[in-house]
């Protein structure tokens, strides 16, 4: 397996599949990241076509155990942010 792209490297490529600028790159990928986290803060849902959709999902208050000591818990509800992949993407990499 090969290792993560990194941001300064995605940034790169953007810029080449754009025909434009690091700087320019670099900005609309901070733009869209601003955008994502403020509606998925809001309680909302992003579908990022041909990727998939970044979603907030509540979870109830729910008893869990530690491991190491095998006493039962509480633990608070809290909230979750979950990716589904697109079904275009998992047939690109599947193909």
């Amino acid at each position: 397996m090969s290792k993560p792209m990194t941001k300064t490297q995605l940034v790169a490529a953007i810029a080449e599949a754009m025909g434009s600028d690091k700087k320019t790159a670099g900005a609309a990928l901070d733009a869209i990241a601003e955008v994502v986290v403020r509606e998925v803060t809001a309680g909302g849902a992003v579908t990022l076509p041909g990727l998939g959709k970044v979603a907030c999902k509540a979870r109830p208050e729910r008893q869990v155990r530690n491991p190491a000591t095998g006493e039962t818990i509480t633990k608070a509800a809290d909230k979750q942010v979950k990716f589904a992949i697109a079904k275009s993407l998992k047939d690109s990499v599947n193909a």
